[in-house]
């Protein structure tokens, strides 16, 4: 059960990473994922760019896990692995921006990450 709890926080934490760029422009990827997948359906092309592709990955393999009866430890490190890399880069260019909210908003996602990776390692089969 847990290790549900842990796959379902990471779907929901990976959502609210926060961008910010230039012009004042700003929004959150659960907002930037819901362009992309409008895009996809009407200009593909324009969508497909692995920093879009791998994080959607992620989530629909996340999102697979929870309905399975014991979630599968791979699925889960290849989704952390896809949504990390764009976590990840969210967090180190606020970290060298100085930006705290665009840093704060990977924090949950990050150390949720780390928890379910010492679960799932203490937790072997």
């Amino acid at each position: 059960m847990r290790s549900k709890m842990y796959n379902a926080l990471l779907l929901v934490t990976s959502l609210f990473g926060y961008l910010r760029w230039g012009g004042g422009n700003s929004t959150f990827l659960f907002q930037a994922e819901a362009e992309v997948l409008k895009k996809m359906f009407s200009n593909f092309s324009e969508a497909v760019h692995p920093f879009t592709v791998l994080p959607l990955l992620g989530q629909v393999l996340l999102l697979i896990t929870l309905f399975q009866h014991t979630p599968s430890r791979l699925l889960t490190y290849i989704s952390i692995g896809c949504l990390g890399l764009l976590l990840g880069f969210i967090f180190l260019v606020g970290a060298l921006a100085m930006d705290a909210r665009v840093l704060l908003s990977t924090l949950p996602f990050l150390i949720t990450a780390v928890l379910a990776v010492r679960h799932y390692k203490k937790n072997k089969p």
